[in-house]
């Protein structure tokens, strides 16, 4: 009986240890195991900086593993109308878009706010034109006139009566020219248009002039409607033009 007992107790005693190494050897395995890990995601990110940095705009170890919220420095500029880039002091940053077809309106934009478009509900096939005052930047009025079917003393008019130091923001939609007679031509080139003598139909327009203005306007951009080099059937492709119109110094 001796004998036994003493086999038992030897026995439990070498398992004992074996049941106290377990945890530590836990510890160590989970050790590895992050360290491995750990390695594995910085070994990825070095190969995705390395062979994908030309296509990707940037990328950082702190923004790969998820922060989301970048320094201020990191932050884009926004400019005023999202033009590319900003205007100088006593200029006005402006961005006008001519309509696509007869399907999407023309967009004026004048020192980040919104003159026409589809959403404002004040757009209509021909001439849209707003009429901006050229020394503190304030809209004057705003008018589309159909050139296609409407009646052309109405832009007449409209043209003569513009004052002095006014700025002149236009776009075309759809037709700009069927109705366009002489008298409507001479006013647009009195503004600044290089271009307006030979605008046709169904072509695109955008210009930027002023009543008073003594030479041609830089502002101006104009495409034919060709059936061979149309983007769209039966209309070319629409104009964007963006920049800074200087203000008026009385």
């Amino acid at each position: 009986m001796t004998s036994s007992l003493l086999q038992v107790v030897t026995c439990d005693c070498q398992s004992f240890p074996a049941v106290l190494s377990l945890p530590t050897t836990m510890r160590v395995s989970g050790v590895i195991r992050f360290t491995v890990l750990l390695l594995t995601l910085l070994s990825t990110w070095f190969i995705l900086q390395t062979y994908f940095q030309h296509s990707w705009k940037a990328i950082s170890l702190r923004s790969w593993l998820g922060a989301t919220n970048k320094p201020s420095s990191e932050k884009l500029l926004r400019h005023k109308c999202g033009n590319q880039k900003s205007c100088p002091q006593d200029y006005f940053a402006f961005k006008i878009i001519s309509g696509a077809a007869n399907v999407v309106g023309p967009s004026m934009c004048f020192e980040d706010l919104i003159l026409m478009s589809n959403v404002k509900n004040n757009i209509g096939r021909g001439l849209n034109i707003a009429l901006v005052n050229g020394t503190n930047g304030e809209l004057l009025k705003t008018d589309a006139f159909d050139m296609y079917s409407g009646d052309i003393t109405k832009l007449q008019t409209f043209l003569q009566e513009i004052k002095h130091g006014t700025l002149v923001l236009v776009a075309s939609y759809d037709d700009p020219a069927t109705k366009m007679n002489d008298k409507v031509r001479a006013h647009f080139t009195e503004l600044g248009s290089s271009v307006v003598g030979k605008l046709g139909f169904r072509d695109n327009w955008v210009f930027l002039g002023a009543k008073g203005l003594m030479s041609k306007s830089p502002f101006e951009k104009h495409i034919k409607n060709d059936k061979e080099t149309n983007k769209y059937d039966g209309w070319p492709e629409l104009l964007e033009m963006e920049g800074c119109a200087p203000r008026k110094m009385d």
